[in-house]
């Protein structure tokens, strides 16, 4: 692209329609680029493509590159159409006339009379109808001279009905396949739907951020109060925040004092005091008391917006690993047809006849059925992803298994990941922590909730307080049992600021400083052996929090890590995921907060934490459901058993093909054989995949 290019160079964004792997990403991606003046990434998971192009052509120039090559292009609609349940009514269908069908196979009642009729009848529906997927997109695959996984599939389901066919009308009756058709159709719908699922929630992620912002607000105009919907809101408005509201947009605190609970959009357990002229957040929690923000940032410009972009622009910018058996159909299945021809011509050449000639070309088709390879990846990942349901373990799709086998670098968010993002009492009892605790119960602070609810587990019922103040950022007073008591900062109550990389609260009465109480969010009783078996998975742990460096280096130490990243935004934890990346190492990021979402969604894998918000568990690869940072190192270690299983599958299932295809084409191998070989292809990699039902 020339400099004039880059000047005028504009970007959309279009979604394509009509991929049914990763390789018809490749071919949209590679016809975008070879136009003049065009960078094109085309994205399989998210089924979207990011073009820049110079000002002489237009978007339709591009539709029509993209509809050349056999796909459709259109620009991406608010809600995008759910292919799932038309899959899902070719499934359903399939697999309702495929048992009776595989039954009627094992009787003899089936090898004659009306049985092979009565097969025929019901293979129909699933091999023309039920496998019109397929067929319909080698189709387009034959046009434009290519193959994928989609030309192996249509070629073994007709191959079978053919010699099926042949053999009923002109043959004998016992070389039917209409099963085996049937069978593979079935089984790949299970595992296509499986992915359209897996796919569609992609970018759920974006749609939970947006979520989490408030969705009405009250206006404050001429006195009155007034509420009314978010859209209604413009920079420069006033609106009021009650105790317990979300903050409606990002602003600046105009009147008013509290404490504002910002952990998940920042990571900081600690709740933020804020008071006039302070900014404050969208989307973060008012814990205390009233406050007046005048609107300073609305809609898209707010900062919860700028983190869904982060999530759009890091999910958009991930590599998706090809299937191994698209990559090798590219090959295989010309040289499939190309075998069977040169059988048939052969024999024919050779003198035979031209049932000979034609049984053993369409053995050799048989043969390269691609049941076993249909089979290979969705038993496996049905099995897998089902015992990880057991264990709490949610796995989103293939394409995630890949990555697990790379990663060398855990990064573990600390707020709600490894620890339990609770304040809590760590120190401190006695008469102080009593009548701490009784001031404290008057009071909505979170560490003033943390200390109330010590003295009430620790004393019972607590004396009842009067007299009661808050003063915003400092501390709380009042009278107990005639005392006068004060709870808060050093210099508030009295005393020294004490060194810790806790929370300390300063306790006096009477005007004497009586102790000193300790509140600090504390490592969850798991998080130590879980960092363990990290490490005995060979990977690195590295903290990253936006809490405080001498918070984060204690956390660390007490779980067992050496690396600590603190004090760091969203936006800086992506930054460190990519900084770490740079660095040459394979990255897997475990979280659980909105602030965490981006940077799941940068790494290479991403492990969400189930017990924490909606946009981390729509961004990560992997859902941890438990809770507990032990379900990290499981899932790990149950995606590259999972993986293994695949390749394993898919070995054997190349294996039973290329071993027999020399016997078919040799005439040595009768479609009757074919056949039962890929019967016992397709035992094996379903029986090799059940032994994940054993995974501990």
């Amino acid at each position: 692209m020339s400099p004039a290019d880059v000047t005028t160079a504009t970007r959309v964004e279009l979604a394509i329609g009509g991929m049914t792997c990763a390789s018809c990403a490749a071919r949209v991606e590679r016809k975008l680029n070879k136009v003049g003046g065009v960078t094109a990434t085309v994205n399989y998971a998210t089924e979207k493509a990011q073009v820049s192009y110079p000002s002489e052509l237009t978007v339709d120039d591009l539709k029509a590159v993209v509809e050349a090559a056999g796909y459709s292009a259109r620009l991406p609609e608010p809600e995008q159409p759910d292919d799932t349940p038309a899959l899902r009514k070719h499934l359903l269908l399939s697999a309702a006339l495929t048992l009776p069908l595989i039954v009627l196979a094992m009787v003899p009642a089936g090898h004659s009379g009306a049985g092979p009729w009565v097969a025929l009848g019901l293979a129909a529906p699933v091999v023309t109808w039920g496998a019109w997927p397929f067929h319909r997109a080698a189709a387009v695959n034959l046009r434009h001279a290519t193959a994928t996984m989609d030309t192996l599939i249509s070629l073994g389901v007709v191959a079978s009905v053919a010699w099926s066919l042949y053999a009923l009308l002109f043959g004998t009756d016992d070389s039917l396949y209409f099963e085996v058709a049937a069978a593979v159709t079935t089984f790949i719908l299970a595992g296509r739907a499986f992915e359209a699922r897996s796919k569609r929630r992609a970018g759920a992620a974006i749609r939970a951020l947006l979520d989490l912002g408030a969705k009405d607000v009250t206006l404050l105009r001429d006195g009155e109060e007034r509420l009314v919907p978010i859209a209604e809101l413009h920079p420069g408005d006033i609106f009021v925040v009650r105790p317990g509201e979300k903050i409606a947009t990002d602003g600046v605190v105009a009147e008013g004092g509290s404490a504002v609970d910002t952990s998940m959009l920042t990571g900081e357990s600690v709740p933020v005091e804020v008071g006039p002229g302070d900014a404050v957040t969208g989307a973060t929690v008012n814990a205390g008391g009233r406050l007046l923000v005048r609107a300073t940032r609305v809609g898209a410009d707010t900062r919860l917006a700028q983190m869904a972009r982060l999530v759009e622009a890091a999910q958009t910018g991930k590599a998706e690993v090809q299937r191994l058996a698209d990559r090798v159909s590219a090959v295989f299945v010309p040289a499939v047809v190309l075998a069977a021809l040169a059988t048939l011509v052969a024999w024919l050449a050779a003198g035979g006849s031209s049932e000979q000639a034609f049984t053993a070309a369409v053995a050799v088709l048989i043969i390269a059925c691609p049941c076993a390879l249909g089979l290979a990846t969705p038993t496996a990942l049905l099995v897998g992803t089902g015992r990880g349901a057991q264990l709490g373990i949610l796995i989103k799709g293939p394409e995630v298994l890949e990555s697990t086998r790379r990663i060398d670098t855990v990064v573990l968010d600390k707020t709600g990941t490894v620890t339990t993002g609770r304040m809590t009492l760590v120190e401190g009892d006695g008469e102080v922590l009593r009548l701490a605790g009784a001031v404290e119960a008057a009071s909505e602070h979170p560490i003033g909730r943390a200390i109330a609810d010590a003295a009430k587990q620790r004393f019972g019922p607590l004396p009842a307080v009067t007299d009661f103040r808050s003063t915003a950022g400092l501390g709380v007073e009042g009278v107990v049992e005639g005392h006068a008591v004060t709870v808060g900062r050093a210099g508030f109550a009295g005393g020294e600021a004490v060194e810790t990389a806790a929370t300390t609260v300063t306790v006096a009465w009477d005007g004497e400083v009586r102790g000193v109480l300790v509140v600090a969010d504390t490592l969850k009783p798991t998080s130590a052996r879980a960092v363990a078996e990290l490490r005995e998975l060979g990977l690195t742990p590295v903290l990253l929090t936006g809490d405080n460096a001498g918070t984060a280096r204690a956390i660390a130490a007490e779980a067992g890590i050496g690396e600590v990243v603190a004090e760091v935004l969203p936006e800086g934890k992506v930054d460190v995921v990519k900084r770490l990346q740079a660095e040459g190492r394979v990255v897997a990021m475990v979280g659980d907060g909105v602030n965490d979402a981006a940077a799941l969604a940068q790494a290479d894998l991403g492990l969400a934490m189930g017990t924490g918000a909606d946009a981390a568990i729509e961004a990560g690869d992997l859902t941890l459901v438990r809770g507990d940072l032990r379900a990290a190192a499981d899932a790990i270690r149950l995606a590259r058993r999972t993986l293994a299983t695949i390749k394993g599958n898919l070995f054997w299932a190349f294996a039973y093909n290329v071993a027999a295809l020399p016997l078919a084409a040799l005439g040595l191998l009768d479609p009757m054989i074919a056949g039962a070989a890929m019967a016992c292809s397709s035992a094996f990699v379903v029986s090799n995949s059940l032994r994940l039902r054993r995974f501990r």
